[in-house]
């Protein structure tokens, strides 16, 4: 019901134009913001086709198949590493160097690939479109032992890349 009802809160909060709830499938700016968008970016020497295919690959220890997965766009990358259970052991892969979820490392890292991410035009363009509007993310978990990625983090992740680019427009 909580669940619910803040949903109906950001709803409200997006129609008077105080937010954005990011789903990939809203319009621009919100949809564009999704991890599915498919974007090409080079993170680590490693080149990318969308943040969810990074953030899927990350479940799995083999390089090769790491790899593998992080060469899908979107759904594709998310339904690969679907049946993944990482949350078993809270960890998660770089290259088969294990991490875990909750430590600083993997935070750095994913800050990191999002960095790696804002270097593309395209999802500049749409970070910055937002303007100053709050972002959710409200279709995502927010239970850090479920997900690799919660909509706080996201979310968190995503306006402190936007105070920087403001900087540099």
């Amino acid at each position: 019901m909580k669940r619910l009802i803040r949903k109906i809160y950001v709803k409200w909060l997006c129609l008077i134009g105080k937010a954005i709830d990011i789903s990939s499938t809203s319009k621009f700016p919100a949809g564009y913001l999704s991890n599915f968008t498919p974007y090409t970016f080079t993170f680590r020497g490693i080149e990318f086709t969308s943040m969810e295919s990074l953030l899927q690959g990350l479940k799995f220890e083999g390089v090769e198949t790491q790899n593998s997965v992080f060469q899908r766009v979107g759904v594709k990358a998310k339904l690969r590493g679907k049946k993944r259970k990482w949350y078993l052991d809270q960890r998660l892969y770089w290259q088969g160097i294990p991490m875990k979820r909750d430590s600083t490392e993997y935070q750095s890292l994913v800050k990191e690939a999002f960095e790696a991410l804002s270097q593309n035009k395209d999802f500049q363009k749409a970070l910055l479109a937002t303007g100053d509007k709050t972002l959710y993310h409200t279709m995502g978990k927010t239970d850090p032992t479920r997900t690799i990625l919660t909509e706080e983090e996201f979310c968190e992740i995503l306006t402190d890349i936007r105070k920087k680019l403001k900087t540099k427009v």
